[in-house]
């Protein structure tokens, strides 16, 4: 397997003391592909907000811009390879996102942004504050290289329905029409797919692939979170949407049937760490377009 070298990312997204969401999902799997991380996390919880109940607080845009301004006066921004985002807490803490954004790539104008635009899902519908979706409609998706929706954000940012792959796709070009030359759909569920399969579809301008896992019957917290994270980690490395989206299927799907066997509800990133540079089983992307 190819692993970074020297590469560093800067992840900006939530975190929480025990178990496995936002950076506490994505950090490790990209430092196990061999990235050097700079987490700055925009809460501060206990545990994800799945269990019902939690402790903490989310961080205040001044502290984040204040955490992003002290890592750039490192002068390390030039090293940095991308900048990776998911839940914000604010818009305002989206703003020094953006700003900070603004600066890596003038140190580095072949340095990506990633956005996994976190607004909610299928399940519960919209969990971020008022003026978040739209931070994302209006403002950051037109800084992006990268956005990593799953079926209900894309379905909310474009105000497209998707019912079907036709559907998906055009959806899909109408998200990239707003910024981002890549987009990978994190949990495709469409009408017309095959029974008990989980699908994820990227599409790099007129090309696209799909590729299927099969339906593990659990449901867990931070799975979306760790596959932007690896599909970001695997394209710096290929440079290939295709072969980021295999390696990164295979890799979630592996963590995930371990998480099953284990009988948690927290996803097994540490124990099932092998999946992540070695997964068990592979999964062959289809072109689709």
């Amino acid at each position: 397997m190819t692993t970074a070298s020297a590469m560093n990312i800067l992840s900006v997204q939530s975190a929480v003391a025990f178990g496995h969401v936002g950076n506490s999902a994505a950090v490790f799997p990209l430092q196990r592909l061999g990235f050097e991380v700079w987490p700055v996390n925009t809460v501060a919880f206990s545990n994800h907000p799945g269990y019902g109940a939690w402790r903490g607080q989310i961080c205040s845009a001044a502290l984040i811009a204040e955490l992003l301004a002290g890592i750039e006066e490192r002068g390390v921004l030039g090293s940095c390879s991308a900048v990776l985002s998911g839940y914000l807490g604010t818009v305002e803490t989206g703003s020094a996102l953006l700003d900070s954004i603004g600066k890596v790539k003038r140190a580095n104008p072949a340095a990506l942004y990633c956005c996994d635009p976190v607004i909610g899902d299928r399940a519960g519908g919209a969990y971020v504050r008022p003026g978040i979706a739209a931070f994302f409609r209006e403002r950051a998706l037109a800084q992006a290289d990268l956005a990593t929706p799953n079926h209900f954000e894309l379905e909310a940012l474009t105000g497209r329905p998707v019912r079907s792959l036709g559907d998906a796709l055009l959806a899909a070009d109408t998200l990239t029409a707003m910024g981002p030359r890549i987009v990978l759909v994190t949990s495709l569920e469409r009408d017309d797919a095959p029974t008990a399969t989980s699908e994820m579809l990227v599409v790099e301008g007129d090309k696209s692939w799909l590729v299927a896992t099969p339906t593990l019957p659990i449901a867990v917290n931070g799975a979306g979170d760790a596959l932007a994270a690896l599909f970001l980690g695997h394209y710096l490395l290929t440079r290939s949407v295709e072969m980021a989206l295999a390696a990164a299927a295979a890799a979630v799907f592996g963590i995930i049937e371990a998480t099953l066997k284990a009988g948690s509800r927290e996803l097994q990133i540490v124990a099932a760490q092998s999946e992540i540079v070695a997964p068990t089983r592979r999964f062959v992307p289809l072109r689709v377009r």
